[in-house]
């Protein structure tokens, strides 16, 4: 059973993203919604902490932002059914899914384009699952050096937290401490009119209410 973890020293043993579950994130592409939902897996060597400094690698031409809600698991579980998987979760956390978009459109899966080293920052806290009553009803914003990104809700989701982690452990094992990213909304810079891609020298702030506020800056 996880119990009462430190984010200072905390360590996913697995990370389990999923892409495209907000409406309003599929709508700012290309509009088809998916069936089932997409996942991908983020290397554990990419968290960062809050106030942490995110890495500009020097192969990246596009960097970019994503706030996420992030579901820490609290144990053991397998084809658990959707009714029953609030009782494995611990708590929750926010995860910015830092993405290296130039990689990501020309190298599948997605594994690289979202791993490089300081591609996770996660926090500020832990907040255990009993301090939030509705997982799906949270807004989550990122602001770009003090301007607004994105401004959504987890209402938008296309698949809830409980059914994604239900469809996760009917495939594989879930254990204590996994955690489960579960999509971000609208306002990405890489689909604005005018790209708004992160440079050196910005700072990211990440907030879900009822968590707070998750700050880096690229360098």
């Amino acid at each position: 059973m996880f119990s009462k973890p430190d984010i200072n020293t905390y360590i996913p043993g697995k990370i389990i993203c999923v892409g495209l579950n907000y409406r309003s994130h599929v709508k700012e592409q290309d509009g088809r919604f998916p069936e089932k939902p997409v996942l991908f897996s983020k290397a554990t060597s990419c968290i960062i902490k809050n106030n942490d400094n995110i890495i500009y690698p020097s192969e990246v031409k596009e960097l970019d932002y994503e706030v996420e809600l992030a579901a820490i698991i609290g144990r053991k579980m397998k084809n658990v059914p959707e009714d029953e998987v609030s009782g494995y979760i611990y708590g929750y956390t926010i995860m910015n899914d830092i993405t290296a978009r130039d990689i990501q459109k020309n190298e599948q899966p997605w594994f690289r384009s979202k791993s490089f080293d300081t591609f996770g920052p996660i926090g500020p806290a832990i907040v255990v699952k009993d301090m939030i009553n509705d997982p799906q009803n949270l807004n989550l914003k990122s602001y770009v050096n003090g301007e607004i990104r994105q401004n959504g809700n987890t209402s938008d989701m296309i698949f809830g937290v409980y059914e994604l982690i239900s469809y996760i452990s009917r495939s594989l094992t879930l254990e204590a401490g996994d955690l489960i990213s579960t999509g971000t909304p609208s306002g990405v810079g890489i689909f604005m009119k005018e790209k708004k891609l992160l440079k050196p020298g910005d700072t990211v702030i990440c907030e879900i209410e009822k968590i707070g506020r998750l700050e880096n800056k690229i360098v």
